[in-house]
């Protein structure tokens, strides 16, 4: 049981120790970082980064189901949906039911859809190019290839 624990058992260089050393909280830290400058970077255009994500990982020939995009962007279904009504709300994203399958929903960009991913991806270029510059040779595709081993 946890109440038997002695509150004061961990001293303070652990915590200096997991500040410095934690891997999940160093990705963390990243990441958010990374949102809020592509945030910064898509407000004047009215999108966030999550949105932009959603948007191309709906960029494709046929519309998507659901569980292809929550794969895609590693999100769970609900938090997918909520993320998804806001873009349907604005007119960006069609819903469909599946013909195949009357549970599943198929997912689909509106024309102002592409429109709004069309003006966004210059910035995410841009920004994207930045960063790329900032980590220097190699450094965001080592980067990216060891994230993507991370499962």
């Amino acid at each position: 049981m946890l109440s038997n624990i002695p509150i004061d058992s961990i001293p303070f260089s652990t915590t200096l120790l997991v500040r410095d050393t934690c891997l999940c909280l160093h990705v963390q830290r990243a990441a958010r970082a990374l949102a809020r400058r592509f945030d910064m970077a898509m407000k004047p255009i009215g999108l966030t980064n999550g949105q932009f994500s959603l948007m191309m990982a709906l960029n494709r020939p046929q519309p998507a189901t659901m569980g292809q995009v929550a794969n895609v962007l590693a999100m769970d279904r609900t938090t997918l949906t909520a993320a998804l009504k806001v873009l349907e709300r604005r007119g960006l994203v069609n819903t469909e039911s599946d013909p195949k399958d009357r549970r599943g929903k198929l997912l689909k960009l509106t024309d102002d859809g592409m429109t709004m991913l069309s003006a966004a991806l210059p910035i995410w270029k841009r920004v994207h190019a930045e960063i790329d510059a900032e980590l220097g040779d190699g450094g965001s595709e080592g980067l990216r290839k060891t994230l993507v081993t991370v499962k």
